[in-house]
């Protein structure tokens, strides 16, 4: 069972390592670009596509749950009116919303995987180390890769 100065050190490793202050900056990055995908759904692309389907606001998109023979023009004048609503069009721009912020969120990834793999690449080219010994083709012993004779077998080498 572990001790608290266990447990301690290990959150220590965990937090250092970088996990704790990637996740926080995901956050705060991700808090920041919610209003500003929020605001190229509404203002740039729901007012195109209301208007090729015949001028439409999305965002007054209701279902009544109980039919009534009043009509709102708007979500609000029905919601302060106390009727009970399914907002589709809401709905609808969150969920294009979504669809944004997944894009983005996976050409960021998929973006990091490729400087990782760079990465990788780069310094496994590094490690990457001539070798210093042969085998050598007659008696299949170790030796130096510049012998020119077998220390072993006495074989002329190439």
């Amino acid at each position: 069972m572990k001790t608290v100065k266990g447990f301690l050190g290990e959150f220590k490793e965990f937090a250092v390592k970088g996990n704790v202050i990637d996740m926080a900056v995901g956050i705060i990055i991700g808090g920041a670009f919610s209003p500003i995908v929020n605001s190229l759904v509404k203002d740039i692309i729901m007012p195109p596509i209301g208007y090729v389907l015949g001028n439409v606001d999305f965002k007054n998109l209701y279902i009544p749950v109980i039919p009534t023979s009043e009509h709102y023009a708007t979500l609000e004048e029905a919601q302060a009116a106390g009727l009970v609503t399914i907002n589709y069009g809401v709905f609808i721009n969150t969920l294009i919303s979504f669809l944004i912020v997944s894009f983005a969120v996976f050409m960021l990834v998929k973006a990091i995987n490729k400087l990782k793999a760079e990465k990788k690449e780069e310094t496994c080219a590094a490690e990457a180390v001539e070798p210093t010994t042969k085998e050598c083709p007659f008696c299949c012993s170790t030796i130096n890769i510049n012998a020119k004779k077998c220390p072993h077998c006495a074989s002329e080498l190439q």
